[in-house]
């Protein structure tokens, strides 16, 4: 959309030239009425719409913050490890309470 535009922009502005390619869809026309007033309230083109959703859609997969937390290797303590106890025991050690 508009990111779309942009780049639009800096092709021609840098005389980039981009090999487009002719895609047939079909589709119900009542869809195709909402999606072209879709696309005139967003001031862009169906097909602008449908190539930045292909794009989107075949993007790899960026993994989330918690899954990658969730990969990585467990550390091997005691179930028993009193987090409290070693907390206040690093405390003690560095200010001398």
């Amino acid at each position: 959309m508009r990111i779309n535009s942009i780049y639009t922009y800096f092709c021609s502005a840098l005389a980039i030239n981009t090999m487009k390619a002719r895609l047939n869809l079909t589709i119900e026309q009542s869809l195709l009425e909402e999606v072209k007033l879709y696309a005139s309230r967003k001031n862009t083109s169906v097909s602008e719409l449908v190539e930045d959703y292909f794009k989107v859609i075949t993007q790899t997969k960026k993994q989330s913050l918690v899954d990658l937390i969730r990969s990585l290797p467990k550390p091997d303590m005691d179930e028993n490890f009193d987090w409290k106890e070693e907390y206040y025991k690093g405390k003690m050690k560095k200010y001398g309470l």
